[in-house]
């Protein structure tokens, strides 16, 4: 892979970080169903996890209001861990603190899509990492 290729990628990683809360990419239960993995999991700052059914509910719900912050992110960077993988960094300034995070991000270059998840974003390979003695039923 050549060093445009993988700017490319980091540039439409970047225009969706943090991920559901780039509204231009959509809303809609149907939107939100595109953009994750129907085994999508999501775990959260404080460790617990969280099933796709839970999150779409709860960002439904948030998306009735306007966004309270715009999110910014900067010091990006991106490495290719296999075909289709990333390790995506950067920090995230939230209101109160500031935020380093760190990324697997499968990326589907045909469909465009991420099948991923929010504060450890974690594809469907990484996912059995993730799961060695975790049980991922939703709250």
């Amino acid at each position: 892979m050549s060093d445009l290729d993988l700017e490319t990628i980091l540039g439409e990683l970047r225009q969706r970080e943090p991920i559901f809360h780039r509204r231009a990419f959509g809303t809609s239960r149907d939107d939100l169903e595109a953009m994750t993995a129907e085994d999508f999991f999501e775990i959260g700052a404080s460790g617990r996890i969280y099933r796709r059914d839970f999150v779409i509910a709860n960002l439904l719900e948030r998306y009735q209001q306007p966004e309270r912050h715009d999110w910014p992110c900067r010091d990006f960077s991106i490495r290719r861990l296999a075909e289709n993988l990333y390790l995506l960094n950067y920090t995230l300034d939230e209101p109160g603190r500031t935020t380093l995070r760190t990324l697997a991000k499968l990326w589907r270059e045909l469909e465009n899509r991420l099948p991923s998840g929010n504060h450890c974003r974690l594809s469907r390979q990484c996912q059995n990492l993730a799961r060695r003695g975790i049980d991922a039923a939703a709250p």
